[in-house]
């Protein structure tokens, strides 16, 4: 444990001495260090452009031979967004690997944002609606921001 330890501490003080470089991200500094909180600042000319996302991550003793989990805290319509806030994103599943970090994990879910998969749904009806209706689909996202708000 002392090793997961050490490895989320110096993620953590390199991402803060990143501070204003990160793009669309803010990490809070977490009470626990296996316990991290996010925001993701909804990428420009997307539907998610005025919203500001919440995610949780949690780190075990397996870090970083296993991912953490990581999930939304706020509400979120998008096909690889599960109703519960789990994301549905390769990182996080089938392509781990230890060179991974929370930085790439946090990209990967902006990139997500901003380009989602409809062909692997984590909410169905999302991914139907966004390749049947894209502006219907954008117009659900932005409702959603607002009430969030």
């Amino acid at each position: 444990m002392d090793f997961v330890i050490k490895r989320l501490s110096k993620e953590l003080s390199k991402l803060k001495e990143e501070g204003d470089k990160l793009d669309g991200i803010i990490i809070d500094d977490p009470q626990n260090i296996l316990v991290w909180n996010a925001r993701i600042i909804g990428p420009p000319d997307t539907p998610y452009q005025d919203g500001i996302f919440e995610i949780l991550l949690k780190f075990d003793s397996d870090y970083p031979k296993r991912p953490p989990s990581v999930k939304f805290l706020t509400s979120m319509y998008h096909p690889n967004i599960y109703r519960d806030g789990k994301i549905c994103i390769d990182i996080l599943q089938n392509e781990w690997t230890p060179a991974q970090n929370v930085r790439t994990i946090l990209y990967s879910i902006r990139s997500l944002l901003m380009d989602p998969n409809p062909s692997s749904p984590a909410n169905r009806e999302a991914a139907e609606l966004f390749n049947k209706d894209r502006i219907a689909y954008e117009n659900k996202v932005k409702e959603l921001i607002k009430i969030n708000k």
